[in-house]
């Protein structure tokens, strides 16, 4: 089948996280390294409300949250901690319109995605949210509306650009498996039916990306990824980490494939680390596509090469050579397959 993907054929991009607090910074340096396909950096380092469940809570519509020792926590009133949050967001997009405005290409901008978020925020009486089906679905509502919202900010300050909306789902595999733990740790909360996730996270999408707003990619660095829940939910992209995906996915990767759906692939380390050669980087994403029996020329359409998740314990240094390294990957893939 041929299907069209807003990258160019050898790409490279970032996951989401980033060290340090400095918004401008951090996006030249993206702008820099991955000008292919650039993205919103998120430095979490920042404190409470920058933080990837925070900064996403800060977009809920009429739920205010607070942090307690525990965590995020649904409140009865806007306070400092969601005013943080929004300062925050507010502070990156002005950040992104000043330095990116001008962007003609493809952007990615990340948020968390509802099961997630669920499964991270607690309820008002101290719960999570996971295990009140009618405070999923509110909380499902409230994020669609104000993502909705958030990429129509994002486009009016990025006028020229086709954006990518990344929503993050690490946690959606632990909820499906019915092994989140409850508030007090003693238990685990019920697994979450298949029909039920896909339609809740469709939702959110749906809404989010109305009238082509936004390209859905779904995020998730987690084992036993669902992809086929995901590709049903519409997910467009699907991004996981390579040293995560074991040989068993084999089927439901090609499937993924065989469907055009896009695969965003960690293949260069995080953590501080010495990266391994170029050839050894690109070495185990041309592996899987010949295991998988896809021509050569595809994959360089479908595929793009990210670092794995979790930068934001990094060292600047070694997130330089990290999406230097991603970036020369995806053209050498490119280059090998023409």
């Amino acid at each position: 089948m041929t299907t069209s993907y807003p990258w160019q054929a050898g790409t490279a991009t970032g996951v989401g996280s980033y060290p340090g607090g400095d918004p401008a910074e951090a996006l030249r340096i993206v702008l820099g390294e991955l000008p292919e396909l650039p993205h919103l950096p998120e430095l979490p380092a920042r404190g409470p409300g920058a933080d990837m469940i925070g900064r996403t809570a800060g977009l809920l519509v009429e739920m205010p949250v607070r942090v307690e020792p525990s965590g995020w926590r649904i409140s009865d009133r806007p306070g400092r901690d969601t005013v943080r949050s929004h300062d925050h967001m507010a502070r990156d997009l002005d950040v992104l319109e000043e330095v990116a405005g001008g962007h003609d290409g493809p952007f990615k901008i990340q948020v968390c995605g509802p099961w997630t978020l669920a499964a991270a925020i607690e309820l008002r009486h101290g719960d999570k949210a996971l295990k009140d089906p009618g405070a999923v679905r509110d909380l499902a509502a409230s994020l669609a509306e104000g993502v909705a919202a958030h990429v129509a900010d994002v486009r009016r300050r990025l006028p020229a650009a086709r954006i990518l909306l990344q929503l993050d789902e690490p946690g959606l595999p632990a909820a499906l498996a019915g092994t989140v733990p409850t508030a007090s740790g003693f238990s685990r909360l019920r697994a979450i039916e298949e029909p039920v996730a896909e339609d809740t996270l469709g939702k959110v999408i749906e809404t989010a990306c109305a009238g082509d707003a936004a390209y859905p990619v779904v995020h998730c660095c987690a084992r036993n990824v669902p992809y086929a829940l995901l590709r049903g939910a519409g997910a467009k992209a699907v991004s996981v980490d390579l040293n995560l995906v074991p040989k068993h996915d084999d089927d439901a990767i090609g499937e993924t494939i065989d469907a055009g759906t896009g695969l965003f692939l960690g293949a260069v380390p995080a953590a501080d680390t010495v990266l391994p050669a170029l050839r050894a980087t690109a070495e185990p994403v041309r592996d899987l596509w010949r295991r998988l029996g896809f021509p050569p020329a595809q994959l360089a359409e479908q595929v793009v090469i990210t670092p794995a998740c979790g930068m934001a314990g990094a060292s600047p240094r070694h997130v330089r050579a990290a999406l230097q390294r991603c970036r020369t990957a995806a053209r050498m893939l490119y280059e090998a397959a023409d």
